[in-house]
């Protein structure tokens, strides 16, 4: 193929293709050149323009497919249009040849149709330039049309559609001639040909007047003519013909009035007449009525009604919302008048009322929910309430005059039944969409909405009671505030006027809707309302036999009512349950006797109303078991078993008492029926095995004796066929946005659809899509679809021979019944027996022996041979199912054989759709079935069948089952891949494009061809390029095909392309293809191009972006897209179209794209992101009644007026956002949250002012966050002040996340003040609103967390200026104080608890934080009373506001304190396991009520954790001493000790003693976190985990608590096991140092407990008898420790846990094994060396808990793990620091040798042995092999001297040991490094100054010398650098040392050694001057030592003056030129310690 890519064709590589090759290498080259004309140069294409042009008109007469032909003509047009034009005569002459050229036979066709298209092209492309020839084009062609057949006449009509555009007004001659063509083909046979036609005319009236004018009444009779028979494309394209037209028409009367005075002016009424024409009398009559017309026999057909719909929401889009706006009143009165008693045909039998009524639903859906802005749709929702109240006073006044009962006011009323439907059902679906932004429209009073529906409750006919209760419901879910209102107002008038019948069917249908909508009310409804409904409903119930006249509808509401109830869910119902099943009993006769008896009294009347009240009972008890599955336990289904049997009795008698009442029983038995059924369904079949054959009985003769004539195949097969099978069967039962209208053709000219008023019942369920009201079919289709699911169930259930009965019944019934009687037999009959495969399948049963096989295998086949398609696509599932149960090898190739034989012989279309379509199902089922031979059969066959052009049905059906195969055959299928995909091409290349099934079908193979190639696509070998370049070929030409769906399908495939084979796809094109299709009017082609859209940019979102901004700016003319592009770039199409878009799943695909953009883009283009949002978010501020404080508003609007000047047109069309719904507005909000997510990854610029500007002035293309911080107020701000409730939520959302990110972000201009602090302003009135009285409560909730984060974050430090949200805090807390009584009545108690748990939680956070910076403030002020020069006045200020924001939470400390632990009472009892729910309090909680515990919980959950650390802060600040005062006991003067805790308890007071109270509070406290830290889900925030863990921290910090855990040790090892399990599970540092922290504090609770008990013994028994004291501490006499009772060893576990987990070669079993290899060092994280330093610290303490024989079995544990630590970090660190770990693990050797245990007489021994034992392991570091380059021998030294100075001198004095010690100093001293040395010299300082001289002398002999050799050395050799001068200092300063600690006798001749070396050091003042730093410095520090010196030990220095006179002349000089110096340097030196101030820091360890 790649031959085909030059600009000439490669004839020599054409002529050796073969000849299916030949089409397809051709399309290459064609392809090729359309992508290389453009970009070539003008000369070389005049070079080689003859050549071009002969080889592309030679190919016309190749007779070329119909993608081929079209390039064919583009590629000549481009041609002609770059290069010279004067050949261009001839090709045109030539084409105009080859049409009027007389042969006719079918293979000349496709050159005579190439030569259409290049007329169309040529003349499209290069117009007016080729003069006056097109007249004989024209009528060349005109000619030819005559006698063309349909593909002629298609491709005709859009040729002319080419001709017309490319010749503008130039072709206004020939205007009428192509109108009166295109006038007859707009009424062809040929769909296609409409389609074409209804385009060609569409061009046409652009330029031709009269088709707007003079001729419009024509044009509008044509175009109804052509939807008669028409199907959903002809629809589309004709409705958009005529809506233009009319549009046109309507506008254009300005221009063309004031040029022919002769011109009729068309007003609005005249459009409206003509269309309303159209769809009352379809296209019979025009204005003239014809005879049938007078006779009143016509009626109008569907699709001309469908059609004229589609031309009237046509007509208004074009004529855009603000023609709407301003002409909605005269619209909405045209459109309801449709349906009203002013035109009685339209709504002459229900059928037709329920179809028109559909339609104007949808006009209004169409127009008034897509075009218009939220205030436009409020003001359209008033007109709507204006028409309902005119109606109301005509229904009320036809009342009034009831008692003349004239005929008149029946008809007035069942006039205005049909207009009120439609207008509430739009005004329900309006306030739907408002959602809460519809407030406003309700608080109305002028217009009163509520008044106005609850006004037609009472309206006489039963459809309007209805839709004003579906309106309710509406209206209730959009404002959940109003549900409880309404409620009470409709129960309030259901029982006032419960005698009259329509009152009580009116409000029972609102209560039943309201209660419908309180599931999707997440605040619910006050748990009261349900006890008041079930006794207005059992009031009802009992009363209905009192009056006969009202029996009926009290019967129905009862049942209806407590059928709604049970949607509110277990925790309402299960309080009424006893009454319920006890109604339920009661309704039944309680023996068959009884219903005998029954059966010999009544009358029709009473039979009416018994009938009714069972099926109500059954359809409340079906209600029961859907909506409250938990309480169905095995007890409460026993007692709903009972009536059961006579139920079922009552259903076997319904024939008879039909016959013996009549006709008026026939709807109530039948709609009893259905009940019955769906009932039974719904239950567990073993409830009424023993009911089985009656019910089965039933359901056969309910599926086989059909009274209705319906073929309801609609609407019971789709469900039961496989979805991609539908795709088959047209557009009618695919996914459209015209479904709602289109269905209605569907179902067959007796039914319409269906309608609320069928069932009332359904009236409270819940619906597939949100607004649409819910459409109940007809009791005579719904019972059989009832009985065919029921018959699923139970067949799956009944016995093999029973099974076989029932076959052969249903089997014996399709035969005896004829015709279309028999059609519908097997329909019902296939769709009970495939429900039941469908039941078998699942519950993996077997279908039985042969002979039911048998019969089930006739059933099916005779149904897949059936005339209806639909009927065949579900028998072929059917069979595929049949065989998956079966799932026997042998009966499925049977059934493949039967279908193979069928195919070979059959020739008729019904029989080859039918079977082909088996065989691929069957594969559907099999999962591939496995034999090669079976595949290679059916692949032939479907190969054969796919290419009999006689029948395109049969291609589609043979390609779909092709495809299925192909996708299920698996890797068996990789040897026919590529002869399948030629077939696929070449079908491609010549099927014409009329049919479009084909195409699709096509599509869809070649769809799954490339997912079974898969990643292979990737390959680069030839044979896979190959099939590569097909696969894309194939995309291609399918892109080009006109039918939309097809156009889908190439998308799908490029998609599936894209993921494999990425490199090989022109992103550009597809980019381009996919922007192009955004806004198709195919809702599954706007589905393809998201989907894809979606994928694309997960990988490369920039790229998408700009390839779309980069083809908007390069196209001129033929692409104008409906979203602007160019200003808002992809991102903002994409946004434009999520407003508009009304299909669920394609709004999802459209958030998860735009979601997938901002996460690769949001960061480099913030400020596109930002506008964009903020463009979103500023169209509702307009809206907003709360008055903005920001005063850039008035800027912002004059700079956008600027900007709109700018656009290139300058109307409003290209405002990027006209009123955005509020959903996408809450969508913007979740962006720029997600915004800033993005940018905290990002980096740390983002969020830092100062670095953000330095970066943007050095790269202005640079752009940060914190530069946007003001739009990102206003966004929260003007989001949380907004109408709409969720876009309040998403705002106070964004504001929180805004100040959690932003509170530290400082000021640079304004030192000491952050960034934020001037926004105060805007976040305070942000929050206000939040907290009026009327605002929801999770609302108030949110912004109580605002208000919390925004008090904590320390952003405002004047306390006046937090005052103003503090306020709102403090408001909420009085609200809570004021208790369960002040509740709101609107909605569930649960949510008042949400609100008051979120003001705890706030007021919890807001002391926390207070409290922690106080506790810093107190560090910081420790820390700078160390400090000497700290700047007193900005301490105070820091204090004031830390104890400034602690005052303001004081005052209601005593408050809080109170309703804190009563939450966490609460909180406590609720997370109690299920057994003890008896012992919960009745009435419930302080803050929950019983009835909603369920909700409650959630909410603890949510705000515990906080609270409970708040709790144990206010605790522990009072040190547990403040008990309340109203509990009558005195404070307790001091914390309690254990010797008084153990007091005798029978002396307890009643009143709780403060001892008592403070335990309460204690476990309490203990007792969450425990149950909590046990076993937080998997799921719990890490918040959560570590306030928990905060809390105990706190609690343990004062005495009185650890006294309480000291002195239980259970409680203590239990809480460390708790600790440990967290420790294991849960990663994060934070929680584990959290968890170690508290570890801490319980040891040193048992250290104070021990030391105390030690204590209290001394006291006790004085110190006489000190022999007999028993040992306290663990390990008591005997050293033992009991795992699991045992503190120390929970300790050391948990210690060990974490040591081992950060350092893995601890753990002696792992050292061994090869996965650690010994000696590497590992260097840890810091949060590693933080953990280890913590585990640390404990270890050290644990000795003290022990006794002196505990001591001694946990020793060698402690020694070993110190050690470990110590000798795995001590790793040289570059700048000499050391690590932290081993820091830690040298103070923690520290703490454990000074430990007394040591000393103490029962251990002394035991812990010398292993003192000396570590001492060795320590020495023995040294010798491993290989380390020692690495291995820091300071830290070992360290320790050597921490194991001499801290043990006692018998561990270190034994003379091996002391001599290894020596020898390690020795070698050090030695060492290179300075760094050592200098260490070396401070260790051995500390060790000479040893007060016991048997340690401290073998030093000084061994190593005292070297020192001062090495002084003396250093005369010779001067230090270069300050390490080496402060190795000279370190070695003066311990020679000093041993000067002091020497004896007498030799103190002077260590003083005579030492001041020569001193003196050396000094330099006279000539060299002082050149000397080095080091050198001076060096001078100085030895004069400062001689001066000290020379006083102490005068004599000795006297003498050695005296003996030396140089030293004396060196020293006196030295002096007096240092005098002055010396006082500047001495000051200086002191301000400037160098290095000394870390070595302090280093030598405390000793």
């Amino acid at each position: 193929m790649e031959l085909a890519h030059s600009l000439l064709l490669n004839e020599e590589a054409y002529n050796q293709c073969g000849e299916f090759q030949k089409a397809e290498f051709i399309f290459e080259w064609l392809q090729f050149l359309e992508k290389l004309l453009p970009v070539t140069s003008r000369a070389d294409i005049r070079e080689n323009q003859k050549k071009l042009v002969e080889q592309l008109t030679s190919l016309l007469n190749n007779s070329p497919g119909p993608p081929t032909r079209r390039l064919i003509a583009k590629n000549l047009a481009v041609l002609y249009s770059t290069g010279d034009t004067f050949s261009v005569y001839q090709t045109i002459d030539k084409c105009n040849e080859l049409i009027r050229s007389k042969d006719d036979s079918p293979s000349y066709l496709p050159t005579k149709l190439a030569a259409v298209v290049c007329l169309g092209y040529l003349y499209k492309k290069l117009g007016r330039i080729l003069g006056n020839s097109f007249t004989d084009t024209v009528g060349n062609v005109l000619k030819a049309m005559k006698n063309a057949e349909s593909q002629g006449r298609y491709e005709i009509m859009l040729s002319l559609q080419n001709i017309l555009n490319g010749l503008g007004a130039a072709a206004i001659p020939c205007h009428r001639d192509i109108y009166k063509a295109a006038r007859s083909c707009l009424t062809d046979r040929s769909m296609a040909v409409r389609c074409a036609a209804a385009k060609c005319l569409l061009e046409l009236q652009n330029e031709a007047v009269f088709m707007w004018s003079t001729d419009l009444d024509s044009v509008v009779t044509l175009c109804f003519k052509s939807f008669e028979g028409s199907n959903y494309d002809v629809r589309l394209a004709v409705s958009k013909l005529l809506g233009t037209v009319l549009a046109r028409a309507l506008t254009s009367k300005q221009i063309t009035a004031s040029t022919k005075p002769n011109f009729r002016r068309i007003s609005l009424e005249d459009v409206m007449e003509l269309l309303g024409t159209g769809f009352l009398r379809g296209s019979c009559g025009f204005l003239r009525a014809s005879g049938d017309m007078l006779k009143g026999t016509s009626s109008v057909s569907r699709d001309v009604r469908v059609g004229v719909t589609q031309a009237y929401v046509v007509f208004v889009s074009t004529l855009g919302a603000q023609w709407l706006e301003r002409n909605f009143s005269a619209f909405l009165s045209h459109i309801l008048d449709l349906v009203s008693q002013s035109h009685p045909k339209a709504v002459q039998s229900p059928m037709d009322a329920i179809g028109c009524r559909r339609c104007v639903s949808f006009i209004l859906r169409a127009t008034v929910g897509g075009l218009l802005g939220e205030k436009a749709q409020i003001a359209a929702a008033k007109e709507i309430c204006q028409a309902i109240w005119k109606l109301k006073k005509v229904v009320d006044a036809a009342i009034s005059d009831g008692n003349l009962e004239t005929k008149i006011n029946t008809t007035d009323v069942t006039a205005s039944q049909h207009v009120l439907v439609c207008a509430l059902q739009e005004l329900g679906s309006l306030i739907h969409g408002l959602g809460t932004t519809a407030a406003p429209l309700l608080q109305d009073s002028s217009t009163g909405v509520l008044e106005a529906v609850i006004s037609v409750i009472l309206h006489p006919s039963i459809s309007v009671r209805l839709t004003a209760a579906w309106c309710l419901r509406c209206i209730a879910v959009a404002l959940p505030s109003y549900v409880s209102l309404l409620l009470d107002r409709c129960i309030e008038r259901l029982s006032a006027l419960k005698s009259c019948p329509e009152a009580v069917t009116g409000y029972s249908f609102a209560v039943a809707a309201l209660l419908g909508a309180v599931k999707h009310c997440p605040l619910g409804i006050p748990h009261g309302k349900g006890k008041v409904i079930m006794t207005v409903a059992e009031d009802l119930l009992c009363s209905a036999s009192q009056n006969s006249r009202i029996s009926l509808q009290r019967m129905q509401a009862g049942w209806l009512l407590i059928a709604a109830l049970m949607t509110l869910g277990p925790a309402v119902v299960q309080h009424h349950l006893p009454r319920i099943l006890l109604l339920w009993k009661c309704i039944f006769p309680s023996s068959p006797k009884d219903l005998e008896t029954e059966k010999t009294r009544g009358d029709a009347f009473t039979w009416q109303v018994t009938l009714e009240g069972r099926a109500g009972a059954l359809c409340a008890i079906k209600s029961f078991v859907s909506h409250c599955a938990g309480l169905l336990t095995d007890e409460v289904v026993q007692r709903l078993l009972p009536p059961l049997p006579s139920a079922v009795d009552l259903l076997t008698q319904l024939s008879s008492i039909y016959k013996s009442y009549g006709n008026s029983l026939k709807t109530p038995s039948t709609v009893y029926r259905q009940k019955l059924y769906e009932l039974l369904a719904v239950l567990p079949p073993k409830a009424y095995e023993g009911d089985f054959s009656a019910v089965l009985k039933e359901l056969v003769t309910d599926l086989t004796v059909t009274d209705s004539q319906i073929d309801a195949s609609a609407f019971l097969l789709p469900s039961l066929c496989h979805e991609n099978d539908l795709l088959l069967l047209g557009p009618l039962l695919q996914e459209t946005d015209h479904r709602f209208i289109e269905e209605q053709l569907l179902l067959g000219n007796s039914i319409a659809g269906g309608s609320l008023e069928y069932d009332p019942y359904s009236i409270y369920e819940k619906f597939a899509k949100g607004d649409s009201v819910p459409k109940p079919l007809p009791p005579a289709l719904s019972v059989i679809s009832a009985a065919s699911r029921l018959f699923g169930v139970m067949f799956s259930h009944i016995t093999e021979s029973h099974r076989l009965q029932v076959l052969e019944q249903l089997l014996n019934s399709i035969k005896q019944t004829k015709g279309s009687r028999q059609q519908i037999v097997q329909l019902h009959v296939v769709s009970a027996f495939s429900t039941s495969l469908k039941h078998l399948a699942n519950c993996k049963g077997s279908l039985g022996s042969e002979e039911v096989r048998r019969s089930a295998l006739m059933l099916v086949m005779g149904a897949l041979e059936s005339n209806n398609p639909l009927l065949r696509c579900a028998a072929a599932e059917c069979l595929a199912r049949l065989a998956q149960v079966v799932s026997d090898s042998a009966f499925t190739a049977g059934l493949a054989q039967v279908s193979f034989d069928k195919l070979k012989s059959a020739r008729d279309v019904v029989s080859r759709t039918g079977h082909s379509l088996a065989l691929g199902c069957l594969y559907r089922y099999l999962g591939g079935i496995s034999s090669t031979q079976h595949l290679n059969a059916c692949i032939g066959i479907l190969y054969t069948l796919s290419q009999d052009s006689t029948s395109p049905d049969v291609q589609a059906w043979a390609l779909h089952s092709l495809s299925l195969i192909v996708d299920l055959a698996g890797p068996l299928y990789h040897v026919h891949v590529e002869p399948t995909l030629s077939l696929v091409l070449m079908l491609l290349l010549s099927v014409p494009p009329a049919y479009a099934e084909v195409h699709q079908s096509l599509g869809r193979c070649l769809n799954t061809l490339i997912t079974t190639l898969g990643p292979e696509l990737q390959g680069s070998s030839t044979a896979v390029s190959a099939l590569r370049t097909s696969c894309l070929l194939g995309c291609a030409v399918m892109q080009d095909n006109p039918d939309c769906l097809v156009q889908a399908q190439a998308i799908s495939c490029l998609q599936q392309l894209h993921m494999f084979a990425p490199r090989h796809v022109n992103l550009s094109n597809l980019v381009s293809c996919l922007c192009m299709n955004l806004c198709s009017s195919y809702l599954l082609l706007r589905r393809a191009v998201v989907a894809c859209l979606r994928q694309l940019v997960q990988r490369e979102a920039a790229e998408v972006s700009e390839y779309a901004v980069a083809l908007v700016k390069e196209s001129k003319e033929d692409f104008t897209p409906d979203v602007n592009i160019r200003e808002i770039g992809l991102e903002g199409a994409l946004l434009g179209l999520l407003d508009k878009e009304l299909d669920p799943r394609l709004c999802q695909d459209i958030k998860e794209t735009l979601t997938h953009m901002l996460t690769s883009m949001a960061v480099e283009k913030l400020s596109f992101w930002l506008k964009l949002c903020k463009d979103v978010l500023a169209a509702s501020a307009d809206f907003n009644t709360v008055a903005s404080i920001d005063t850039t508003q008035e800027e912002e609007t004059a700079k956008g007026d600027d900007v709109s000047v700018l656009t290139s047109d300058s109307d409003d069309r290209f405002h990027p956002f006209r009123n955005p719904r509020w959903s996408t507005r809450v969508f913007a909000a979740e962006c720029v949250c997600k915004i800033i997510s993005q940018c905290e990854n990002a980096g740390s610029a983002h969020f830092d002012i100062t670095l953000a500007q330095e970066r943007k002035q050095r790269d202005s293309r640079d752009d940060f966050l914190v530069l946007h911080l003001a739009d990102l107020v206003r966004m929260a701000f003007m989001a949380a002040t907004d109408h709409s409730d969720q876009l309040r939520l998403s705002g106070l959302q964004m504001l929180q996340i805004i100040v959690r990110k932003f509170a530290a972000v400082p000021e640079p201009e304004f030192p000491g003040h952050v960034i934020l602090e001037q926004y105060q302003a805007n976040v305070g009135a942000a929050l206000r609103p939040a907290f009026a009285p009327e605002t929801p409560p999770d609302v108030t909730a949110k912004a109580c967390q605002v208000c919390s984060a925004w008090i904590a974050s320390g952003v405002v430090s004047d306390l006046n200026d937090l005052r103003r949200v503090h306020q709102l805090l403090v408001s909420s807390l009085l609200k809570v104080q004021a208790g369960k009584e002040a509740q709101n009545e609107r909605y569930n108690e649960s949510t008042s608890t949400m609100e008051v748990l979120a003001v705890l939680k706030a007021w919890a956070e807001v002391y926390i934080v207070a409290v922690e910076k106080q506790k810093n403030q107190s560090d910081i002020h420790k820390h700078s009373l160390k400090m000497v020069n700290s700047s007193e006045e900005s301490y105070r200020d820091v204090t004031f506001s830390a104890s400034g924001l602690l005052d303001l939470v004081q005052t209601d400390l005593g408050t809080l304190s109170k309703l804190w632990l009563a939450a966490l009472q609460d909180f406590a009892l609720l997370t109690l396991p299920p057994e003890y729910a008896s012992q919960l309090p009745a009435e419930g909680g302080t803050f929950y009520t019983a009835e909603t515990i369920e909700n409650a919980r959630l909410h603890y959950y949510n705000s515990w954790a906080l609270i409970l650390y708040a709790t144990a802060l206010w605790l522990t600040s009072t040190g547990f001493i403040v008990v309340d005062p109203d509990e009558g006991v005195t404070n307790l003067s001091r914390p309690v000790t254990p010797t008084t805790m153990c007091q005798d308890s029978s002396t307890r007071p009643l009143v709780k003693s403060p001892e008592d109270v403070n335990t309460d509070r204690f476990h309490l406290i203990l007792g969450i976190s425990v149950e909590f830290l046990c076993s937080p889900r998997s799921d719990a925030a890490m918040e959560n985990i570590i306030a928990c863990l905060h809390a105990l921290q706190a609690l343990f910090d004062v005495p009185w608590p650890r006294s309480k855990i000291g002195g239980d040790q259970e409680l203590g090892v239990e809480l460390l096991n708790v600790l440990h399990r967290l420790i294991l599970t849960r990663e994060s540092p934070d929680i584990q140092l959290a968890a170690l922290e508290v570890v801490r504090l319980i040891l040193f609770a048992a250290q104070e407990h021990v030391k105390e008990k030690r204590r209290s013994a001394e006291v006790d028994d004085g110190a006489a008898e000190k022999e007999t004291l028993p040992e306290f501490g663990e390990g008591k006499d005997t050293g033992g420790l009991v795992p699991g009772k045992s503190l120390v060893f929970a300790t050391l576990e948990l210690c060990v846990c974490i040591l081992v987990r950060q350092l893995p070669q601890l753990n002696p079993k792992l050292t061994c094994s090869p996965a650690v290899p010994p000696g590497k060092h590992l260097l840890l994280s810091e949060d590693g060396s933080r953990l280890v330093a913590a585990a640390l610290v404990i270890l050290s303490d644990v000795p003290a808990v022990c006794s002196p024989e505990g001591s001694v079995s946990v020793l060698p544990t402690i020694l070993y793990l110190i050690i470990g630590v110590l000798k795995e970090t001590a790793v040289k660190l570059r700048d000499g620091q050391l690590p932290l770990t081993v820091a830690a693990s040298l103070q923690a050797l520290k703490g454990l040798l000074s430990s007394p245990m040591a000393r103490a007489e029962k251990s002394q021994n035991a812990w010398t042995d292993l003192l000396r034992s570590a001492l060795v392991t320590v020495l023995d570091c040294w010798d491993q092999d290989g380390l020692l380059q690495e291995l820091d021998e300071v830290s070992l030294l360290t320790a050597i001297t921490v194991f001499v100075m801290s043990t006692s001198p018998e561990v270190t004095t034994v003379e091996c040991l002391q001599k290894r010690c020596i020898e390690k100093f020795k070698t050090a001293l030695d060492s290179k490094d300075p760094l050592v040395q200098c260490k070396c010299y401070q260790l051995l300082h500390s060790i000479f100054q040893h007060p016991n001289k048997m340690v401290s002398y073998p030093y000084i002999h061994s190593l005292a010398p070297s020192i001062v050799g090495k002084l003396q050395e250093t005369e010779k050799a001067k230090p270069e650098n300050a390490a080496e001068l402060q190795v000279i200092q370190e070695g003066i300063k311990v020679v000093t040392a041993l000067t002091a600690a020497a004896e007498e006798q030799h103190r002077a001749h260590l003083v005579a050694c030492f001041l020569p070396i001193l003196i050396s050091f000094l330099l006279d003042e000539n060299a002082l001057v050149s000397a080095t730093v080091s050198a001076k410095n060096l001078h100085e520090f030895a004069l400062q030592a001689l001066m000290q010196i020379g006083p102490q030990y005068s004599s000795v220095f006297k003498k050695l003056m005296a003996s030396s006179p140089t030293m004396k002349a060196r020293l006196e000089s030295a002096i007096k030129g240092n005098q002055e110096s010396i006082k500047v340097k001495t000051t200086k030196h002191a301000k400037n310690p160098g290095k000394s101030s870390s070595i302090q820091l280093k030598t405390n360890f000793l």
